[in-house]
C-alpha cells in the first residue's frame, strides 16, 4: 500500500508509548497497534484528529504517501 503510516516515529520523538497514547486519545491498544504497523485499511477523522492533538503533530506528520 503507497500510504504510509510513521506514528512510531512521531511517538519516539514525543518519547510517547503506546500505553500512553492510547489512554491520551481513548483507542484500544490493539486498535492504536494496528494503525502502528501499518495494517489498518482505514482511520477515522475523529482518531487522526486525536492523535495529532496528544502528539502535537499534523497528519502528514503521521501518513505519507509513496508511489510504488
Amino acid at each position: 500500500m503507497p500510504i504510509i503510516v510513521n506514528l512510531d516515529v512521531m511517538m519516539a520523538k514525543r518519547k510517547m508509548s503506546l500505553n500512553e497514547l492510547s489512554e491520551k486519545v481513548e483507542v484500544t491498544l490493539s486498535n492504536l497497534s494496528i494503525l502502528k504497523t501499518g495494517k489498518a485499511k482505514a482511520v477515522r477523522f475523529s482518531t487522526l484528529e486525536a492523535i495529532c492533538k496528544a502528539l502535537d503533530c499534523q497528519p502528514g506528520d503521521i501518513l505519507e504517501f509513496r508511489e510504488e
